[in-house]
């Protein structure tokens, strides 16, 4: 570990020609988000920064461009054609390395979760880190099977040939990744991507910036870093990245960004999976064991990142005449799992940011689904928090019914009775 320090020069004006109160030290590469590295041509254990030197070191951190972002994809590429990804044994190294990671820093992980979302803890441990683990688990266990050579039949026609289906690698894989899990939804398509003898780029949320930091962190620590890699930003570092032509890309995140996503791969011919959100309804029968529906409605909804989430019921269809009873064991299910005062719970995520946290109120205040409101609806945007709230029948036109909500909203719609088609 890098001594760091200030080094104490025998004529300051080898520096600059400024009063030595000029003098910036490593508190001002903290501030500017710089990284300090050793220099090795100085043979004491400390260094010094004057304020003409600054500029310099900002230019250095230049946002990362097309062109940054083009070299770092030829680096990767060489790197791909060299062969060094495809073999059993990088691999396995890869997985090992990213599995023993996450075991040896559980406690940086939750807090960089808490940090962002104001995860608990249990939270983070059984929806992001174990879910992983077994990810990097299956992964370690199934690989040979995986690249082992599938044997088919071939026609008539080609006899006597034979024929055998081979898993290749694609190449140079981008991932980029969302909030809502974001160390979970982050390494899990890496995961897979590494398995299958890829080099990946990986672009962490910047909406979860405590969490992409640490990634960042210990990815470039734990695994190979000619061949994974984090690019750390927010717009214009994705921007960037789609400018280049990839192997493969995966995406998690909405709708709007999918559509750039899916037409700057376009331009590519290049191959895509998006893993977007959407509309995710319940439909209640009044014949339910309604103490279980209620409890993995609540598990879901609102256990689950607060309604951040797109495994998340998004609205309930019931009958009207089973509406009440239903609201009724939603409010006693939610003081179960939250107690009387959900602000007070220890068990409930944050809202992710301000914006998000407007958005969400803009939903509930709309002149036509204000008054649709039965429970909940209380909001602290100091903390960020919306307590769990149910709308019953809001209109169909409404804008809480146009978009996924993503949130701890949950509208009921009645209808007379189901209509079960055979």
């Amino acid at each position: 570990m890098a001594t760091l320090s200030v080094v104490m020069l025998s004529n300051w004006s080898n520096c600059c020609n400024r009063p030595s109160g000029d003098y910036k030290f490593r508190q001002a590469y903290r501030r500017n988000n710089l990284h300090l590295r050793q220099s090795s041509h100085l043979s004491s254990s400390f260094h010094c920064l004057c304020a003409t030197t600054l500029p310099v070191l900002e230019e250095q951190k230049r946002t990362f461009d097309a062109e940054r972002a083009a070299s770092l994809v030829k680096d990767l590429r060489n790197n791909f054609r060299s062969g060094r990804t495809k073999s059993y044994e990088w691999r396995v190294a890869q997985l090992q390395s990213i599995l023993r990671m996450i075991d040896e820093n559980e406690k940086m992980i939750i807090e960089a979760l808490y940090e962002d979302l104001g995860k608990p803890e249990l939270e983070s441990f059984t929806a992001e880190i174990t879910m992983l683990k077994s990810s990097s688990k299956e992964a370690l266990e199934q690989l040979k099977r995986w690249m082992t050579p599938e044997k088919v039949k071939t026609s008539i026609s080609l006899y006597p040939s034979s024929a055998e289906i081979v898993s290749e690698p694609l190449g140079v894989v981008l991932v980029i990744s969302t909030w809502n899990f974001p160390f979970l939804l982050s390494l899990d398509p890496v995961i897979g991507a590494v398995a299958a003898g890829n080099a990946v780029v990986l672009k962490p949320s910047e909406l979860a910036p405590a969490t992409s930091s640490v990634l960042a962190k210990l990815l470039e620590k734990y695994v190979d870093r000619s061949a994974i890699t984090v690019v750390e930003g927010a717009v214009a570092e994705t921007s960037a990245l789609l400018e280049q032509k990839w192997d493969k890309i995966f995406f998690t995140g909405g709708g709007r960004v999918g559509r750039i996503v899916l037409t700057a791969a376009a331009k590519h011919l290049t191959p895509v999976v998006l893993e977007l959100g959407g509309k995710c309804p319940a439909v209640v029968d009044s014949n339910v064991n309604i103490e279980v529906a209620v409890r993995r409605i609540i598990a879901g909804k609102w256990a689950c990142n607060n309604g951040q989430a797109c495994i998340g019921v998004d609205y309930i269809i019931t009958t009207k005449d089973f509406a009440p009873k239903l609201i009724d064991a939603l409010r006693n299910g939610l003081e179960e799992f939250f107690g009387k005062d959900p602000f007070e719970s220890k068990d409930r995520s944050r809202i992710v940011n301000s914006f998000h946290f407007k958005r969400l109120v803009g939903l509930m205040d709309e002149d036509k689904v204000s008054d649709k409101i039965v429970l909940g609806a209380q909001r602290d945007e100091s903390q960020l928090q919306i307590a769990p709230t149910i709308l019953l029948n809001v209109p169909e036109d409404s804008l809480i019914m146009q978009e996924e909500i993503f949130g701890p909203l949950l509208p009921i719609l009645t209808v007379s009775v189901f209509a079960f088609v055979s």
